[in-house]
């Protein structure tokens, strides 16, 4: 197994592609390779998005805080944020592989990681858009349903570009994953306008 050597410049490429064509994205992305350069990229990524939801912090464009240690946690916050991103990279990675697995796709642990680690840009644009809760959770909440529907595009194209799974069985999945994330932003909203209603 050869580590490759990691190109900040190809992953900035790379990450904005993979945003704006996840099929020619996916349809390119080396599944071997070793695993420092997905590491890497879940460091960035989370690290990127950790950064921007303390400054909305800061900013008091969040609903989240500090609490007790009030700004002052926020480094630690970002430390967290990036190390949790790692964590997340391997233990998305095992769901990805069963997805795959379920697809008739790739079970290469390797190949798995690496394309979870490609799906991680959405935490950044995540991020981007947490302020929103400020203005209006339930404007939140569907934001943030459009981005996952958009995320599950990107799988799709992960899951038969890169993890050579079959279509049909890709497709099957990422609709009944939508169905889910409609259903769950749906009844989220319900529950939202309920507790409000109630605490008046």
């Amino acid at each position: 197994m050869n580590e490759k050597n990691f190109d900040f410049n190809e992953f900035i490429a790379g990450a904005i592609k993979s945003l704006q064509d996840p099929k020619g994205f996916f349809s390119g992305l080396g599944t071997s390779g070793g695993y420092l350069e997905p590491v890497i990229k879940a460091l960035i990524f989370g690290g990127v998005a950790a950064v921007i939801n303390y400054i909305w912090v800061l900013a008091g464009l969040s609903v989240a805080g500090f609490g007790f240690w009030g700004a002052a946690a926020g480094p630690m916050v970002i430390v967290g944020g990036i190390i949790g991103s790692v964590i997340a990279l391997f233990i998305a990675a095992v769901i990805m592989l069963i997805f795959s697995a379920i697809c008739s796709g790739t079970t290469d642990y390797e190949a798995n990681v690496r394309v979870t680690a490609s799906l991680m840009v959405l935490m950044p644009v995540n991020a981007l858009l947490n302020f929103v809760n400020v203005i209006s959770i339930g404007l939140a909440t569907i934001l943030g349903m459009f981005v996952s529907a958009y995320g599950l595009w990107m799988l799709y194209n992960a899951l038969t570009q890169s993890l050579k799974a079959t279509e049909n069985s890709a497709k099957v999945l990422v609709i009944v994953l939508l169905v889910l994330l409609v259903f769950f932003t749906i009844m989220g909203l319900i529950a939202g306008a309920f507790f409000k209603a109630a605490a008046y």
